[in-house]
């Protein structure tokens, strides 16, 4: 059974259909809910489904999928293209794309990536599950000061700025450190990666707002920083385990 979803943004029909129909997807705890030919296209599909994994070419129509990759709610995605391009491989890099897989594609790399990715996932939920509080504010726990002066900083950061847009690569400029030092550190020091950290944060401030008013979701996922409502039930259900309106009717039938 699928547990988690992908998206795939490809404007070669050969393509996009060899992937479709080559890897196995169900197999690998994945579902494809939203293909796309074009930028434009892609970019509506993945904020409207908020998928764990996208996978997309570069050079697209409409927009270059790293424009799209930019402007879209992301966890994991991977470059499939037959440009090698360095400066599109550093773009990439920012972005936080895992791999970069030239065309045609070897089925097997895109497997094994597609595996670790998966793994990763399945680690996250795990850590997430273990964060879990089951009263309280908040939903999921998590560490407010550490031994760490670089990621104190950037716990500041995150409670300062959560409402707004920004990546590991903004807090690791503004803690004068590199993006994988503070990604490590994070980990290791925090015991819990950056992307949720920063989501948790989120998603501990929205369920606050949930239980003392009365605004609509979409109205909760800007004020918490989420690019699309989509995005934050989908984010909201990873952590609490029910959507928004769900958690605010389970408070309200409580009171």
């Amino acid at each position: 059974m699928a547990q988690y979803t992908a998206v795939i943004v490809e404007d070669e029909i050969i393509t996009l259909n060899e992937l479709l129909l080559t890897i196995p997807w169900e197999a690998l705890s994945l579902k494809i809910t939203g293909t796309a030919m074009n930028g434009i296209e892609g970019e509506d599909v993945i904020k409207k489904e908020a998928p764990d994994i996208v996978i997309t070419d570069i050079k697209l129509p409409g927009q270059d999928g790293l424009e799209m990759l930019s402007k879209c709610p992301i966890d994991y995605a991977i470059i499939v293209s037959g440009h090698t391009d360095f400066a599109y491989a550093k773009r990439a890099i920012k972005l936080g794309v895992v791999n970069y897989l030239e065309k045609p594609v070897d089925d097997d790399e895109l497997i094994d990536t597609l595996k670790l990715i998966v793994s990763k996932l399945r680690e996250e939920s795990s850590s997430i599950k273990k964060s879990k509080l089951n009263k309280g504010l908040e939903i999921i726990s998590l560490p407010d000061e550490v031994n760490n002066h670089s990621i104190n900083l950037a716990i500041s950061y995150i409670k300062e700025h959560y409402k707004e847009s920004f990546g590991l690569q903004d807090i690791a400029e503004y803690a004068n450190i590199s993006e994988n030092h503070l990604s490590s550190l994070f980990r290791d020091v925090a015991g819990i990666n950056f992307l949720h950290y920063l989501n948790g944060y989120r998603i501990n401030k929205s369920a606050e707002i949930l239980k003392t008013t009365t605004l609509n979701i979409s109205e909760i996922a800007e004020l918490c920083g989420f690019p699309t409502p989509s995005y934050f039930t989908k984010i909201f259900r990873k952590y609490a385990g029910m959507t928004p309106t769900q958690y605010r009717d389970s408070i309200f039938s409580q009171n």
